[in-house]
């Protein structure tokens, strides 16, 4: 895969909180291509040295065989929009619900995270929805400065294509926004992730009360929007990501002819395609395809789409994204580690390919050098247990 490089992102100190110094040893460090009985050293947030043999210097964790892997980077959580709306139609403060967030994400083992927010609204009809991403961005970043968080947030933007404001929303952000990515969306009922209309009137039933004759009304609503915007949208969209600096994702691909949409508009990486053969497309373009951590532990996608371990087995799966369980990406990466029988590519899959396929190649990896977020995790009847979350040196959780 050839990923973006953004050399902005990559500064070891733009965090907001402290560095530290920390030494772990007699531990089964889970490296880019092995698992080695070692040690590793981080001082000033940084790996600095990874000795293999099960000496325990003086001053050191001992880890009692436990594994230590790099800290995990998750680039699709819709788990802040929970936190701030808990229920339908609940409004909760924004800080507290950004410090819960962080303070989740830590302690399932996510040291970076790139939140996800929607651009473009709509503005009439009981499928209303409003603009919100700029202000809960200003309270983020604000956040983040002040050394509010545990782990280091980046923003993605989810580009509603089939809504009434989506250019004028992402007009607001500028390249100083830590906007890491912006993703296509287009929801429009009948195609894409929700081919089947049954699927979504369960999904939004549930979410918003809607009746019969209210959901009727919503897809035409949604139908008559994309027809009006979708190729705005989507054109403008593109060129809004190129302005910010920002890696284009695209969303649910689940034809080839998307797929070779997604390559012309510059797209690094696929989120959840809906087929094997969009997935084969990406794989046959050099684009990393990205699937869901809930649909790996679950057997399947909860849309009736392709199933996550189906695409691992056939060598067509490279990142995974908690999606709306963060304690889920780390079960799912040993759940693929079982399957592929080498735990270390099963992690790369939620450390360092996330990272280079959002341009952060400073992190996701155990290598001096690069920054020391790591986990201690034991491994109990199958499942991750962790034992202590560091991120630039400094225990989180």
């Amino acid at each position: 895969m050839n990923y973006p490089l953004r050399p902005e992102a990559v500064d070891h100190s733009d965090d907001g909180f402290a560095s530290g110094d920390l030494c772990l040893a007699n531990a089964r460090l889970v490296m880019p291509d092995q698992v080695l009985t070692g040690s590793i050293t981080i001082e000033k947030g940084v790996i600095t040295d990874i000795a293999e043999g099960d000496e325990r210097p003086s001053g050191c964790v001992d880890c009692a065989g436990d594994f230590v892997m790099p800290g995990l980077v998750e680039l699709h959580t819709d788990n802040l929009e929970r936190h701030m709306e808990p229920r339908p139609e609940v409004d909760w403060p924004h800080l507290p619900a950004l410090i819960a967030h962080d303070a989740e994400l830590a302690s399932v083992g996510i040291t970076t995270v790139f939140d996800a927010l929607r651009a473009g609204s709509i503005h009439s009809g009981k499928g209303r929805y409003i603009d919100y991403a700029r202000a809960v961005a200003d309270e983020l970043l604000a956040a983040r400065a002040k050394g509010v968080f545990k782990i280091s947030h980046f923003l993605h933007l989810r580009a509603e294509i089939c809504s009434e404001t989506l250019l004028e929303e992402l007009a607001r952000f500028t390249p100083d926004d830590r906007v890491g990515i912006v993703s296509l969306m287009d929801h429009t009922p009948g195609q894409r992730q929700f081919r089947d209309l049954t699927a979504l009137r369960t999904y939004i039933a549930k979410k918003r009360g809607m009746d019969d004759n209210d959901f009727a009304e919503h897809v035409a609503n949604l139908k008559r929007l994309q027809s009006k915007f979708g190729d705005k949208h989507e054109k403008g969209a593109v060129l809004e990501a190129n302005r910010l600096g920002a890696v284009l994702a695209s969303h649910d691909d689940t034809t080839r002819d998307h797929v070779i949409a997604s390559q012309e508009n510059g797209v690094g990486f696929a989120e959840f395609p809906t087929t094997r053969e969009a997935a084969q497309a990406c794989r046959d373009r050099g684009i990393a395809v990205m699937m869901g951590a809930p649909n790996v532990i679950r057997g399947g996608s909860h849309s009736g789409n392709v199933a996550a371990m189906e695409l691992a087995e056939a060598d067509l799966l490279d990142i995974l994204s908690s999606d709306y369980v963060p304690g889920g990406l780390l079960l799912s990466a040993f759940r693929i580690a079982d399957v592929w029988g080498d735990l270390s590519r099963a992690i790369a899959t939620v450390t360092r390919t996330p990272a280079l396929a959002a341009g952060l190649p400073d992190r996701g990896s155990l290598q001096t050098g690069l920054r020391g977020d790591v986990l201690r995790v034991s491994n109990t009847q199958g499942t991750p247990v962790l034992g202590g979350v560091w991120a630039k040196g400094g225990r989180i959780a």
